[in-house]
């Protein structure tokens, strides 16, 4: 498995090389991948904000989405996903944002994804999301798995801008 942190450190190096920021939207991991990304000295160059939306409450308060407005959009899929990524980096101004949202276990959520399930997706000069099924109930071990792929994809869209 790759490393978080180191992953986090190459992130945060892109990050400050092309001057850009990041804003960080995640459900299931928990705050994994924000302190991931803040574990990285230098990180106030790049790290905006995150939340943990959790619960439809922390979705009102933190991200401002309506649900209504977007009707037949659900939870823990990729199009949510690419959602509270955009609205992320909308509100807090920034290049990049980055989503997660899933079902880390040991049970799946009320939409009928098994435990390990989770969606990630990134917002700005590149768009991108991704769903990762890990197959295991492991709650912590598909948080740190889930934030490894949020990381990976931020990587990915970073690399792919140039």
């Amino acid at each position: 498995m790759t490393d978080l942190h180191q992953l986090a450190a190459s992130v945060g190096a892109l990050l400050k090389e092309r001057g850009d920021t990041v804003a960080v939207s995640e459900s299931s991991t928990g705050g994994l991948v924000s302190a991931a990304l803040l574990s990285v000295p230098g990180a106030s160059a790049y790290f905006m904000g995150g939340a943990v939306i959790y619960t439809g409450t922390a979705r009102d308060a933190f991200l401002g989405v309506d649900l209504d407005a977007h009707p037949g959009m659900r939870s823990a899929s990729e199009p949510y996903a690419a959602l509270c990524a955009t609205t992320a980096r909308e509100k807090l101004g920034t290049t990049w944002g980055l989503s997660e949202t899933g079902a880390a276990g040991p049970t799946g959520n009320r939409y009928g994804d098994a435990a390990g399930h989770t969606c990630v997706a990134v917002s700005g000069p590149v768009d991108l999301s991704e769903t990762l099924e890990t197959g295991i109930d492991d709650r912590a071990k598909n948080m740190d798995l889930f934030a490894v792929k949020a990381l990976e994809l931020l990587h990915t869209a970073l690399q792919q801008a140039g």
